[in-house]
């Protein structure tokens, strides 16, 4: 990852966030819980396990030091998305048997143990895994926590968007750290995409400020800072961003709702593919 940007701040939010999703787990009425999703072939009750799984396999992982199922044959990343894809199908199978009281419980309790967890690392040491989306074979604890920061946010709004009811997720407080972490992506994301030395690409997002890409000595570089006038502006509605960075739309239907200004728009463009999940 190439940036100039400070560390992201995400730890002191995860309580609010789980408080929220309780809430809103413990609102749903029966019917709710089938309704489909973003995510292909996952009703909410399937994204409630997701998270619960979440919370108890980082437990078992990190602070227990018990894998349980060992990764074998993993020689690429699509090879660890295979293998992480078999993981999530075979427990949101398994948590069919589970009713949402059940679900909601298991995830207040283990929400609270991972919260602990996660507070008890020293933000600078490494991780045990690393954020591959922003392109990093190691990264800092911090970044680990804003990216299971990020997984919290986006899984909760995608039950949230089934039952209408997402506005209390772009609470500036809880949005912005959302948007801060996933556009660590950008450099890595571009990294193949050439420009003349010194371009600057700028992608807005509404209400929620601007971030800037610095094309400098065949590198990009991730700013928040406006170094000059952007070759091309990316302006985003606020709630599409958080859908592109996890496949929750397909990338030519989220080209008709977005705004590029200045002279080279196809630079713009190359966002609509880019994640920051593992998928």
């Amino acid at each position: 990852m190439s940036s100039n940007l400070p560390k992201i701040e995400t730890i002191e939010l995860f309580a609010r966030l789980d408080g929220l999703l309780i809430d809103v787990l413990k609102s749903l009425k029966e019917s709710d819980w089938d309704l489909p999703t973003l995510a292909p072939k996952w009703r909410v009750k399937d994204i409630a396990a997701h998270l619960l799984d979440g919370n108890l396999r980082a437990l078992s992982m990190l602070r227990d030091g018990y894998f349980g199922e060992k990764s074998e044959n993993i020689d690429s990343y699509a090879d660890l998305l295979a293998y992480l894809n078999k993981l999530n199908e075979t427990w949101v199978d398994s948590m069919i048997r589970l009713s949402p009281k059940v679900l909601i419980d298991l995830l207040e309790s283990s929400g609270k143990e991972y919260i602990s967890f996660l507070k008890s690392l020293n933000p600078e040491d490494t991780s045990k895994f690393s954020v591959a989306w922003a392109g990093e074979n190691e990264s800092k604890n911090w970044f680990h926590i804003a990216r299971e920061y990020t997984e919290k946010w986006h899984h909760q709004q995608q039950i949230r968007l089934a039952i209408g009811d997402t506005e209390s997720l772009y609470n500036f407080e809880l949005y912005q750290p959302y948007l801060e972490t996933s556009m660590r992506a950008l450099p890595h994301h571009y990294r193949n995409t050439q420009a003349e030395n010194g371009d600057v690409l700028e992608f807005n997002i509404e209400h929620f400020g601007s971030w800037f890409l610095v094309y400098q000595n065949k590198e990009w570089i991730l700013s928040k800072e406006e170094t000059q006038k952007p070759i091309c502006k990316t302006l985003i509605p606020k709630d599409l961003a958080w859908r592109i960075f996890t496949k929750g739309i397909k990338p030519d239907a989220a080209k008709g709702l977005i705004k590029f200004e200045g002279s080279s728009p196809h630079l713009g463009e190359k966002i609509l593919d880019m994640l920051a999940v593992m998928a």
